[in-house]
């Protein structure tokens, strides 16, 4: 037996089973990430209000889920929430233990990036008459955009590979069904070959994505800022 089988390397990177795994995989990734940036965003903007119980409360999330690993809080959310009622899939599960695990490291990219904004951006929308929330939204955020997306494409970089711990509540992403195929066959070269391509191709086609989302931030601040510095002269 060879130690390396092209033929059958072939047969795993193009079967149905390897891709629908890994459509498993992003869609946890993203729906993941998508709960983290709306928690992050939230808890980034706790943590600036004046309000003393919620920064209590925020500094208590990010303790908690900061404080204890990941895998804890996965096996925690599916095995005692249903003692409480809460009774879940598992993708829906590792989804919501993810998002909540990732909120807490998305509320100090979150929050840099709304500090980031230079006080005199908001100073001069408060000048024009605009109210804080517009501030934010029109003002704030979409310069924040500009400096949050290069980690946020860290952290979904790493988010595809913390997924494989998913597998412990049955959940069958990517390396998972590599694992159970090469179980079978004893061939795990070629399983974890194919399943290491896969995540290489999901990597390089968000990380394009980011470069251009990035570049489409970078053309609309050189637009917005020619009219802003012709107002001011």
């Amino acid at each position: 037996m060879s130690l390396f089988s092209p033929a059958l390397f072939l047969r795993y990177l193009v079967s149905a089973e390897f891709a629908h795994a890994a459509l498993i995989t992003l869609g946890l990734s993203l729906a993941s990430l998508a709960v983290g940036v709306v928690i992050g965003l939230l808890l980034a903007v706790g943590r600036e209000t004046p309000y003393r119980a919620v920064h209590h409360a925020v500094t208590g999330y990010l303790w908690l889920f900061r404080g204890t690993p990941v895998l804890l809080q996965l096996v925690f959310a599916f095995n005692v929430l249903p003692a409480f009622g809460l009774v879940m899939s598992g993708f829906t599960c590792a989804v919501l233990a993810l998002g909540l695990n990732e909120g807490a490291y998305m509320a100090e990219i979150m929050r840099a990036g709304i500090l980031g904004v230079g006080r005199g951006q908001r100073l001069a929308a408060r000048a024009l008459g605009m109210d804080e929330w517009r501030i934010m939204v029109w003002v704030v955020l979409p310069q924040a955009m500009r400096i949050v997306i290069p980690p946020i494409g860290n952290q979904f970089i790493s988010m595809l590979k913390v997924t494989a711990i998913v597998s412990v509540i049955g959940v069958k992403e990517l390396l998972m069904v590599a694992e159970q195929d090469a179980s079978g066959t004893f061939r795990y070269f070629e399983t974890l070959f194919a399943a290491g391509v896969y995540y290489l191709v999901l990597t390089t086609i968000f990380m394009q994505i980011q470069m251009r989302i990035e570049r489409g931030f970078s053309r609309r601040r050189r637009i917005v800022a020619v009219p802003v510095a012709q107002a001011a002269r």
